[in-house]
């Protein structure tokens, strides 16, 4: 390729400014050198080429990036995050289409960078539903100058997103919760370890004593499951196994053929061999 690019091997420098410095530096592709490599990755597999289509678009990442250093997530990350979006872009760009990589590649940067964002932002997850999703960052913009929102903005926002009203609702009351500690602090007495959800949420089911009865009491009902089917004649004990503790159940027709019966036959012998270990485990338990 002529002009080629003179791009740097290795991006791991040592502060996040040195980072924005470096690809500060790269020379931007022109229209024509785009389409080139495009077409090179594209038709002939050039990994070289998509490295190149990559690098000199990494300063258009750091510009979306910077627009999300609100969130209280590490800048850098977020980059990340928007430089896999990119190359993701890079594997799927036609360059037939007519457009520049960037114009193309805004989606896929911005939808990493929204799905990091959004999962790491609480430790609850704030957005779980397709509507919530779109809600939040717009959500979050709209209320930059407002405080609660009033009926109005709630229904203006909702139509303009064509979302119910109920979930504006329900997305601005998890904007505005924050995360709490289980156990905030070590000191008894103070007013923040009162209020920590350790001092007031019981963990059912954890007491040793109720563990050691419920796993005696499934024991006891295993042992009389186990004496019941014993007492079984040895036609009614195979078809029981064959039925309910085989990895290949069998079904009534199969059975029906090897005891030379009819199928109504069988479901009846199962029917009242069930009956008698129900009866069995009842009575002794």
């Amino acid at each position: 390729m002529s002009n080629a690019l003179a791009l740097p091997v290795n991006l791991s420098v040592g502060t996040f400014d040195s980072y924005l410095n470096v690809i500060g530096q790269i020379p931007k592709l022109t229209s024509e050198q785009e389409r080139e490599l495009a077409l090179r990755y594209r038709d002939m597999g050039d990994i070289e080429a998509a490295r190149e289509l990559v690098m000199s678009n990494l300063r258009f990442v750091a510009h979306v990036a910077r627009g999300y250093s609100g969130y209280g997530l590490p800048l850098a990350d977020i980059m990340q995050e928007g430089n896999v979006g990119l190359m993701k872009a890079v594997k799927r760009f036609d360059p037939d289409i007519g457009v520049r990589l960037v114009s193309f590649a805004v989606h896929w940067i911005r939808a990493e960078i929204h799905e990091y964002v959004i999962k790491n932002w609480r430790i609850v997850k704030v957005a779980t539903t397709k509507a919530q999703r779109k809600l939040f960052f717009n959500l979050r913009k709209s209320k930059a100058g407002l405080g609660w929102l009033s009926k109005d903005d709630a229904e203006a926002i909702a139509e303009n997103l064509d979302v119910d009203i109920k979930t504006v609702y329900e997305m601005e009351k998890r904007l505005d919760s924050r995360d709490m500690a289980f156990d905030l602090s070590t000191d008894e007495t103070s007013e923040e370890h009162s209020s920590a959800p350790a001092t007031y949420l019981e963990q059912q089911g954890a007491d040793p004593a109720l563990l050691l009865e419920n796993a005696d009491w499934k024991g006891h009902k295993e042992d009389l499951l186990t004496t019941a089917m014993a007492e079984l004649d040895e036609r009614s004990q195979d078809i029981l196994a064959s039925r309910w503790l085989a990895d290949e159940k069998a079904t009534l027709h199969q059975l029906a053929e090897r005891y030379q019966v009819s199928a109504e036959r069988i479901r009846q012998l199962e029917k009242n061999a069930m009956k008698k270990l129900k009866a069995a485990v009842v009575l002794e338990a």
